[in-house]
Order: structure tokens, then sequence, then C-alpha cells
């Protein structure tokens, strides 16, 4: 009679060893699980730069990733903010120049800017330079910074607008090479004259830091009071979340996601891999 012939010899699995497998795959998950959620509460954790305060180091559409562990261990290093730490362990605090990512005092949402002035420094702007300490810092200035216009990221201000070589719109920006006293330096955009070009000194007590934004004129920081989406005061240490690293991916936002080719067209790859 004609049929399917069956090896005799094969092995049969029985409902035991399909339970077996099934748990040993749901103890692989909850491993891997467990390993991705201590590197990115411990190690590193990706953000995203949803605005132009930190041009032109940082652009519209830059994903990064930060070091959790420079500042010590919080409950902000934690997914949900669980309140399973007290305090900060591990404290360390920050350097001036340092790119760093805090919660805001008031709306805890993430913020990013850079470190300009520790505990005991007095910090002021005198026609829009940082003096520190009674010491103005050093500005340079650069050849201007173009930034192509793009679905994410538009001109700050209408009069930087212009038309690039190639017919497309780009942003043009005045750029300075800012100088801390410890040498270390970073770009800085100053577009125009502004309110808070001038200010009164601000004495950084302990356990706070001033932060300012790259993009001098178009930055809600130390300068301004602290107010929810807006200006974040003199920034508590307890609320720093780590330390910006490198950028990992960069979008101009032109990329949809049920068109995976976009994803490569949309990449700025130049700006992937670059230190911060």
């Amino acid at each position: 009679m004609d049929g399917k012939t069956i090896d005799t010899n094969a092995p049969v699995q029985d409902a035991e060893d399909g339970v077996e497998s099934w748990s040993s795959f749901v103890l692989f998950v909850l491993k891997l699980a467990l390993i991705v959620l201590i590197f990115r509460s411990f190690v590193f954790s990706p953000f995203s730069i949803p605005s132009q305060s930190m041009q032109p180091r940082l652009w519209n559409g830059d994903y990064l990733l930060a070091a959790k562990w420079p500042y010590g261990i919080s409950k902000y290093s934690l997914p949900f903010e669980a309140p399973l730490i007290s305090g900060r362990i591990f404290a360390s605090e920050p350097e001036r120049g340092d790119v760093v990512i805090f919660k805001h005092p008031i709306d805890g949402t993430d913020y990013i800017k850079r470190v300009i002035g520790l505990p005991g420094d007095t910090v002021t702007m005198r026609g829009g330079k940082v003096v520190l300490n009674g010491r103005e810092l050093s500005q340079v200035r650069l050849d201007d910074v173009i930034i192509p216009v793009s679905p994410n990221s538009g001109c700050s201000r209408p009069n930087a607008l212009e038309i690039g070589p190639d017919g497309h719109e780009v942003c043009r920006y005045t750029r300075f090479r800012e100088t801390l006293p410890s040498g270390k330096s970073y770009d800085v955009i100053d577009l125009e004259d502004s309110f808070v070009d001038d200010t009164t000194p601000h004495i950084v007590p302990e356990g706070r830091i001033f932060v300012l934004g790259d993009n001098r004129d178009s930055s809600y920081d130390s300068r301004f009071p602290a107010a929810p989406e807006k200006g974040v005061g003199l920034v508590p240490q307890e609320k720093l979340v780590g330390r910006a690293s490198f950028i990992v991916w960069s979008t101009d936002g032109r990329s949809e996601w049920i068109k995976p080719w976009t994803w490569f067209s949309a990449a700025r790859w130049n700006r992937i891999g670059d230190g911060l």
C-alpha cells in the first residue's frame, strides 16, 4: 500500500520537552531584558536632540549616547524614575565644558546644556560674552557655520536663511570659538543682540551648576529663572542624568517608517560617530 515512510528511529518530542524549550526561551528573553535594563540604567542610554539650543555641535535629529556613570547613579538613572535609590550613589561633580543631560528642575523633562559654572563660581554675561569669576572667556571669530534646512530643522532666525550654492536653503550663523580657563574650547553661535547678553552676576551655590546652550540666542538655560518648558535656573546636581558622549545616528527628518530605504537616504552619515 502506498503511503509515507515513517522513520521509526527518529526521536519523538514529548510534551514535557516542548514545555522545557518554551521555558528556556522565556528565561533567555528575561535575561536579555535584564542586561538591556542594566546597560541603559548604569552604562549608556540613548537620547535625541529636538531643538536648536546646542547648535552648532548638536543638530535637530541627532541621536546620542549618554554615559550614565560619570556623575553618580540616582533614581533618574532608572526607567520611569523608579524611587529605588535615595540621593546619588558614587556622586561626582561635572567639569566645566561637559555637555550634560539633566531633568528640568520644574517640569522634569530632559534638557541638554553645557556646564559653565560650578559651585563657588560667579557667572555673568557682558556684551554677549561669558564672564567667569571676573574673567571674560576668550571668543575667537570663526568662519560662519552653514546648516542645511531640513524637515526637522529650520533657521532659528529669519535673517539667517539663504540659498546655498547647490540651490537648497541653508542657515548661516555667526560662529565663535569659546575657551574656558582649563583650555577646553567649543564653538558657539551668537546671532544678534539679546536682553540676556547682559545679566546680573549668578553666584553658584553648593550642589548646583550654571549651564548654557551653545546657540546663545536660542537657548533657555541658567540665564533664565526656572519655569516649565523654559529656563532652568541654577541646576541641582541631583538632577543630572548623564554626560553626552557621542552621536550614534543623525537624520534630517525625511525618513518614513513605512519606507525603510528612506532611513538611509535621510541619514547624515558625516555626523554619526562624532564624539562630544
